[in-house]
């Protein structure tokens, strides 16, 4: 039966047209940026002197159809705001980010990854179409194909240069009450990879089915995979819960199994920005009972991280204190599943910031709707398993080194291993790799085709050079 229908088509239109307003009242010659308060995005960023868009109006749900498992999504709405209108559906996005506050136009443009992805790949393989405001002030549907399928490959890592998804439709999937996890210790990574790849292949491990996985690393010799089932059968079981003292990623240490809502599940790392929150106390039992739960949110620390960036508090004091400069080392990035042991070994041994976030991937098999179309702008190769390593922190500048030398360090690390970064954060290519790498020459042709004025910023301006 064909969901209830959350008819606000009036207003999105109006929003629209909103929208529309703002891009006309740029004056010429001045980047085009969205006027948005929040982000995820960890580089800096020039201050635009021109009004940026009024997306105000594009953050809601416009219509899940249960029947169809797809939902019509406005492109600012958040993951958080997506997840509540389709958990009452028993329904769920393909891929749900680990972030509440990541929206789904930003996990398309800029890319999006988390546990379902062995098996869903990423957010821009889950879209039907979707409606884009071009850089020609024009608001386009593209999909996989017909006219504007160039457009529809290529907005995929464009990070907003190519122009901005007003309105996606996506797919869904069934989802159940609970999520039961395992979690697998590994001494040696070649077990945890071959692991992986015995979980990609049967979509099982040990008998039991795997419908998401994801890991850690604490260290070459502590690791481990978290193999999670959807279930409705947890009646004698009581969910555990990690919004209050209990710290979700220190329960790998603890627990071989657990449960967790499904609510809960998708929000796991949120709450302690996966580890970071320690970087404020709040892993402190003391702090953390005195730390107001609404504020344990990945965007309530980002907005010190944010205010940090601004006023270099922590910087002045480090400096007084008489100690070294730190590097933001802050990244993503995608090493095929052969590749990863010796990656995260050398990564140990050069870099020596831990934990590390692991989440396999693959892109979407062929039934998938996107899968049969190559994603240039990020070229992962179909049939390939390659594993997400994140990693957030800083690290210490040494005695004549330079800020930036170890993220460049670990550009070629990546390059080396056949694999690719995600540019949400600091990157130091020149253009000529960044456009071998990010799909250039594809991109200009699309660039030139729906923004011929050079009014978006360009994808290696925003990645590299900042702007």
């Amino acid at each position: 039966m064909r969901a209830q229908r959350m008819d606000h088509r009036g207003d999105h239109d109006r929003a629209v047209d909103t929208l529309r307003r703002s891009y006309a009242a740029v004056p010429a010659g001045e980047p085009v940026r969205l006027a948005k308060r929040t982000s995820n995005l960890f580089r800096p960023r020039s201050t635009p002197q021109a009004p940026g868009l009024d997306v105000s109006g594009l953050t809601g749900v416009l219509d899940v159809d249960a029947a169809a498992r797809t939902a019509d999504v406005q492109g600012m709405c958040t993951y958080e705001n997506l997840v509540d209108a389709t958990l009452p559906h028993g329904l769920m996005p393909l891929v749900v980010p680990q972030l509440r506050t990541i929206t789904l136009g930003g996990a398309v443009t800029g890319l999006g990854i988390e546990s379902t992805s062995f098996r869903n790949g990423l957010p821009h393989e889950s879209v039907r179409e979707m409606d884009l405001l071009t850089g020609a002030g024009e608001i386009l549907t593209a999909r996989p194909e017909g006219e504007h399928a160039d457009l529809f490959r290529a907005f995929p890592n464009s990070l907003g240069s190519l122009g901005y998804a007003t309105r996606l439709r996506i797919e869904l999937q069934p989802v159940r009450r609970y999520v039961a996890l395992r979690n697998i210790r590994f001494t040696r990574l070649e077990e945890l990879t071959d692991a992986i790849g015995e979980v990609v292949a049967k979509g099982s491990w040990e008998g039991d089915p795997v419908d998401a996985m994801d890991g850690v690393m604490f260290s070459p010799g502590e690791a481990y995979l978290v193999l999670a089932t959807f279930t409705d059968d947890a009646a004698t079981v009581r969910p555990s819960d990690y919004t209050g003292q209990d710290i979700y990623f220190q329960s790998l240490r603890r627990h071989t199994r657990d449960v967790l809502t499904t609510y809960d599940y998708l929000w796991r790392w949120d709450t302690d920005w996966f580890w970071c929150s320690a970087a404020f106390g709040v892993q402190h039992p003391v702090i953390r009972r005195l730390w107001p739960q609404r504020y344990r949110r990945s965007d309530f620390y980002h907005r010190i991280v944010r205010f940090e960036n601004r006023h270099q508090v922590a910087a002045r004091v480090d400096r007084w204190r008489g100690h070294p400069a730190r590097e933001r080392v802050v990244q993503d990035v995608e090493i095929p599943l052969d590749g990863t042991a010796d990656f995260l070994r050398w990564f140990a041994r050069t870099v020596q910031m831990a934990p590390v976030w692991l989440c396999p991937l693959r892109l979407r098999e062929p039934a998938g709707p996107g899968s049969a179309h190559a994603w240039p702008l990020y070229p992962l190769s179909p049939g390939e398993t390659y594993v997400n390593i994140g990693f957030w922190g800083t690290v210490p500048i040494a005695e004549g080194a330079a800020d930036g030398d170890v993220n460049r360090e670990i550009e070629r690390a990546v390059s080396e291993a056949g694999g690719h970064k995600s540019l949400y954060s600091d990157a130091y290519y020149d253009r000529a790799a960044f456009d071998r790498l990010y799909g250039g020459e594809t991109w200009r042709a699309v660039k030139d085709r729906y923004d011929p004025d050079h009014r978006l910023t360009g994808l290696y301006e925003k990645a590299v050079a900042r702007a």
